[in-house]
């Protein structure tokens, strides 16, 4: 396994049956070109098997912190400790970065994620709760 950060939309195109849905191209040049977002993809045989995106975040009075936006590993590669090493590298580049912390939200049974999660070192901080705006599409 190799985790590469992503600096291409076709990269970025290339690890789309890891999402949710479809990459869209204008999307994933805008997340590309946004300061402080960033996408690591582990190859197994030269083909995505996994993803974490983070996204800095910057307050006044905190200075700055990654967020764990997203980590997926594709059905046959999971159990592997691919999910953990990209969440470790995320969190390498946080440190050099100069991140006070990481973090990341999670269903509270989402017990794969959890056990990901905590493999990498993180901890629970307790239970919160997550409120939504939707938008219409314009």
């Amino acid at each position: 396994m190799e985790i590469r950060r992503a600096t291409t939309v076709g990269e970025l195109v290339a690890a789309q049956h890891l999402y949710d849905n479809p990459a869209r191209p204008e999307w994933a040049e805008r997340f590309l070109a946004a300061p402080g977002h960033l996408m690591l993809i582990a190859y197994v045989e030269g083909a995505p098997a996994g993803f974490v995106s983070g996204i800095e975040m910057l307050h006044p009075d905190k200075g700055v912190e990654m967020c764990l936006y997203e980590l997926s590993v594709d059905e046959p590669y999971r159990r592997r400790g691919i999910g953990r090493a990209l969440t470790e590298a995320l969190a390498g580049i946080a440190r050099e970065r100069g991140c006070y912390d990481m973090w990341v939200g999670v269903d509270t049974d989402n017990e794969p994620a959890l056990a990901t999660y905590r493999a990498a070192g993180a901890r629970d901080e307790g239970h919160f709760a997550m409120l939504t705006w939707e938008f219409p599409d314009p």
